[in-house]
């Protein structure tokens, strides 16, 4: 039978390489092929790296209630009759009885059957060696030169089909990793928060899901958020769930290194670059290399500095203080800040360009205050973890109410404040007596009440709890007398602040603005709002709501 090569190529290129399933590409051919010279049965295998064992990726018979076995065992001869054919240039082998050859010899009970003719392809990409097909016909000496000849034809798609396959494989694999990463990475958010389960299908499973979204890429990451959400926390498990994890994990805190030094620390200088370097130095970039660099308040960075930051991002090459040559460096790059960038940028203290370089992935970790159904597991995570610390034989109790009571609080140190107040209540509760429900220290207020079983938490200054003190004083007799209390500093202030944006119809900033009324910053203003709980809003005339300050 005369075949036309070019179409023979062609038609069975198309079915090999016309699917992304292996097993489906495969069978069509093997169907195809049939035509052409006998095959009863056609599989792709690869060879463990010690030679121990042949596995099955991927087969097709032609009776399908026939199942290979998935993986054989190679005798010592097989072994050395395998590594031999492999350092051969042959890229077909006909083995028409598998008697007379040990590697086929011990294939044949894959199939159940003893009398077979074997047709062997090994299959390369760039050089390397990545697996081989093979095709089985009933029988003895079936195979002849022609077809191995055809066979020979496919090498190259059948080579790619099976490199895209193995790759297939890798990415589930990875995938497969991630989902570990994954597992770790909520360990690593929560950690220092609760309980592995808090907050993933609550507060936080919102940034759970970005997190994980970008951990594996190399895409920089801004971390917004109040001080002691976790910031640090998250940036910790986005390099330790990356292919950088091995690498360094350097973390920097731009507001606390002085204006003058930030250059030095950053990129690193040459000895003689200026008084007092006396040797070279590299640079906290220079030292991230390979690995993850974490700047933590990036809103304090200088303008100069940023400028030079931003060329680290443009760039990925950094040149030392008094230094003339680049030098490249590969790191993945996460920061952080409490403030507005946004803000910043229209005052123009944050370059714009910068902001738009870091502000590809934005990842909000939401306050305490929004997520105040984690506290009650937080406050018994942090008692628990905090007992084995000290070595506390019995974890004391802790009162419904007072849990109520501190799910009222506005929280302004977040997660840390909560973990700081937890500590600082067992260390008492052991000092003291070590025994009974634990009393629950104040939280903002020195020499004021704690929380036991009857008394209760000092809430934030508003107008609900300052009715709620009230009730207090009135129902515990240990209080002061609740008819002549001298107000706390913050229920004045809260008062005269209120009073002076009432005064100033909610407008906090410029001219008659409550900030000019009260002779201070309006920054400072707006953080003892925050601090108290007051909302930057104005008044509506009814007196009963407050909209957004213009």
């Amino acid at each position: 039978m005369r075949i036309d090569e070019n179409e023979f190529f062609r038609q069975a290129t198309l079915l090999i390489l016309g699917s992304l399933d292996i097993n489906k590409a495969l069978k069509r051919c093997h169907h195809y092929l049939n035509k052409f010279m006998p095959v009863y049965s056609i599989h792709f295998s690869i060879v463990e790296p010690d030679f121990s064992a042949i596995q099955l990726i991927s087969h097709s018979v032609l009776n399908e209630d026939i199942v290979p076995r998935a993986k054989f065992f190679l005798s010592e001869e097989a072994k050395g009759q395998y590594k031999n054919e492999s350092a051969q240039l042959k890229t077909v082998f006909i083995i028409n009885d598998p008697k007379m050859h040990p590697v086929a010899l011990n294939s044949l009970d894959l199939l159940g059957k003893r009398d077979l003719s074997f047709m062997v392809m090994h299959l390369e990409i760039e050089g390397k060696r990545i697996t081989e097909l093979v095709l089985q016909a009933e029988g003895k000496n079936r195979y002849n030169k022609s077809h191995a000849r055809l066979l020979s034809l496919l090498n190259q798609p059948f080579a790619i089909a099976i490199s895209n396959n193995l790759r297939h494989r890798e990415v589930l694999k990875l995938k497969d990793m991630q989902a570990d990463q994954i597992t770790y990475l909520h360990h690593e958010l929560l950690r220092s928060s609760g309980d592995e389960i808090i907050g993933i299908e609550g507060g936080l499973k919102t940034v759970m899901e970005k997190v994980s979204q970008v951990a594996p890429l190399n895409t920089p990451v801004l971390l917004t958020g109040e001080t002691g959400v976790g910031k640090e926390v998250v940036a910790n498990a986005i390099h330790y769930s990356s292919k950088r994890s091995s690498g360094p994990f350097i973390k920097i805190n731009c507001g606390a290194i002085p204006e003058n030094l930030i250059d030095s620390e950053l990129f690193g200088h040459e000895k003689g670059a200026f008084t007092g370097a006396f040797s070279k130095k590299r640079g906290l970039f220079e030292l991230a290399n390979q690995g993850t660099i974490f700047l933590d308040e990036i809103g304090e960075l200088p303008l100069p500095a940023q400028t030079r930051f931003l060329r680290v991002l443009q760039n990925h090459e950094i040149k030392r203080v008094g230094g003339i040559v680049d030098i490249p460096v590969n790191i993945r790059i996460i920061v952080a800040t409490n403030r507005n960038l946004e803000e910043m940028v229209i005052s123009e203290k944050f370059r714009r360009d910068l902001f738009f370089r870091l502000n590809v992935f934005p990842i909000e970790i939401p306050p305490l205050r929004e997520r105040r159904e984690d506290i009650s597991a937080l406050i018994y995570h942090f008692l628990a973890r905090k007992s084995k610390e000290m070595k506390v034989q019995n974890i004391p109790s802790v009162s419904s109410k007072a849990i109520e009571i501190l799910k009222s609080y506005h929280w302004p140190g977040n997660v840390r404040e909560l973990e700081n107040m937890v500590e600082r209540a067992l260390i008492r509760h052991v000092g003291c007596h070590g025994s009974g429900a634990l009393i629950l220290p104040d939280l903002r207020f020195s020499g004021s009440f704690e929380i036991g079983e009857t008394a209760n938490q000092q809430l934030p200054v508003t107008c609900d709890n300052i009715k709620y003190r009230s009730h207090l004083f009135k129902e515990n007799p240990c209080l002061p007398d609740h008819g002549h209390r001298i107000k706390t500093l913050d229920e004045a202030l809260y008062e005269h602040i209120q009073s002076a944006l009432n005064f100033a119809k909610g407008k906090i900033t410029g001219p008659g603005g409550a900030a000019d009324i009260l002779a201070v910053n309006p920054n400072t203003l707006r953080g003892k709002m925050d601090k108290l709980g007051i909302p930057y809003k104005r008044k509506k005339s009814n007196g009963d709501q407050y909209q957004p300050e213009i």
